[in-house]
């Protein structure tokens, strides 16, 4: 299985002629009505999944530092 590794490894990248660079095409999201770029999508998301995201950090913290008051003995049940 691995003895023409190498010879096919030197035949040629498989995986450039996939890999082209395609232009980007603007969408009704992308650009604002004044022809510039929207800034309202940080990392891609909308303004619901930023909150979701951040809800739910925000439950984490709160349940792993209750977690923690509790088995430090500050907070008892």
């Amino acid at each position: 299985m691995f003895d023409n590794l190498r010879e096919d490894a030197a035949s040629g990248p498989y995986y450039e002629e996939e890999a082209k660079f395609q232009p980007v095409v603007e969408t009704e999201d992308s650009a604002s009505i004044f022809g510039a770029p929207s800034s309202r999508r940080i990392l891609g998301m909308t303004g619901v999944q930023r909150f979701v995201i951040a809800f739910m950090f925000f439950l984490a913290v709160c349940l792993i530092g209750g977690m923690a008051l509790f088995v430090t003995g500050k907070i008892g049940f």
